[in-house]
């Protein structure tokens, strides 16, 4: 299966549990793998047989930067939703969500969600309508 990714978007949110987290917000950086054949956009060289990755970044920066979520665990599953719902092409998308400063006394690089979604496990968990 081919993939394409975005990695090192850099966005500003105010997601957390802590409520200065949701005031004064911070930086996250969202990584996102979407697996796919694109075989007819190598062999067309047309924009419709892949994923324009100018609107994969406009989602996610639209669900990054919009209403805030209390964990990053919650922003990359709903992140991992949207794309499966946006793109059907898309077989599997894994989206890692870093958090490179959160507000501990502690010193690390961040932390790192990384959430795997596959279409047909995704498919079978949506609700029937």
């Amino acid at each position: 299966m081919d993939r394409m990714i975005l990695n090192g978007m850099r966005f500003f949110g105010y997601h957390g549990v802590i409520p200065e987290e949701n005031k004064l917000g911070q930086q996250y950086i969202v990584d996102v793998e979407l697996k796919l054949d694109l075989t007819q956009a190598e062999k067309t060289d047309d924009l419709a047989h892949t994923v324009n990755y100018a609107e994969t970044h406009a989602l996610v920066k639209f669900i990054v930067e919009g209403p805030p979520f209390k964990l990053i665990e919650a922003l990359a599953g709903h992140i991992a939703s949207r794309l499966l719902d946006a793109y059907t092409s898309v077989n599997e998308v894994t989206v890692r969500v870093i958090k490179p400063h959160p507000p501990f006394d502690i010193h690390f690089d961040g932390v790192t969600v990384e959430l795997c979604r596959k279409r047909d496990d995704y498919e079978q968990q949506a609700p029937a309508e």
